[in-house]
């Protein structure tokens, strides 16, 4: 006898949801009764339920049972880029250059923005990440070596600091931010484009519980598109 899946599970409480058997609204069976219905462990649905509950497609509420949200919110997959990766998904030859590797105070924003102490001070990075040896992103970044102490000595001559912390660095939380802003006259420069040039920015921290890893913002030249998936 072929054991029952999560996915199958999954898959049938999505076919419900759809035919509208369970509808908008309404309070799907309890874990349970679902258990025994599809002849499977109760952790199997469990299973099942919570990855549709993260995706937006029920609600479950302590005490208050599992139901079909009226209007359903689908969320956007996020990962932490690496842009090497990013640009050679494009087809395109990568290239990278470390500009500035500084420890210093950081500005009172990232200093706000990070929980820091007046005097700690973090890694600062500035790196620009080209695409067919153009300017495709500027990387503005501080580390907090008290979060990573081998980021000290990591050599980035051939990695950039996004991918060493995307390989090196594990976290728990994180924030991203999504803007434009106008190009300073150093990233103008960099990126070779007009100074007050229209830029889609990424501003983000990551966090190791209360202690934080990484800000950093990302700006790209003029004509970039971020794609995600729902």
């Amino acid at each position: 006898m072929t054991a029952i899946t999560w996915q199958s599970v999954q898959a049938e409480a999505l076919r419900r949801i759809r035919s509208r058997e369970w509808p908008p609204g309404g309070q799907i069976p309890h874990e349970a009764d679902l258990a025994e219905e599809l002849g499977c462990a109760r952790a199997t649905v469990n299973r099942a339920l919570r990855d549709l509950a993260e995706a937006g497609l029920l609600e479950r509420r302590r005490k208050a049972g599992t139901r079909v949200p009226l209007n359903p919110v689908r969320k956007a997959t996020l990962d932490i880029p690496i842009i090497r990766q990013d640009v050679e998904g494009r087809g395109q030859a990568y290239g990278y250059r470390l500009i500035l590797r500084d420890t210093t105070l950081p500005p009172p924003e990232i200093r706000s923005l990070l929980k820091l102490k007046p005097k700690q001070t973090l890694i600062h990075i500035l790196a620009l990440h080209l695409a067919e040896a153009m300017p495709f992103c500027l990387e503005d970044r501080w580390v907090n070596p008290d979060a990573v102490p081998e980021f000290a000595d990591a050599d980035l001559s051939a990695i950039s600091a996004n991918e060493w912390l995307v390989q090196n660095a594990a976290f728990s939380a994180g924030d991203f931010a999504f803007g434009a802003s106008a190009a300073t006259a150093e990233a103008a420069t960099h990126l070779n484009c007009p100074s007050g040039a229209p830029l889609f920015t990424v501003e983000r921290t990551t966090w190791a519980a209360a202690l934080p890893i990484t800000a950093v913002c990302l700006s790209y030249a003029p004509g970039y598109k971020m794609r995600a998936e729902i």
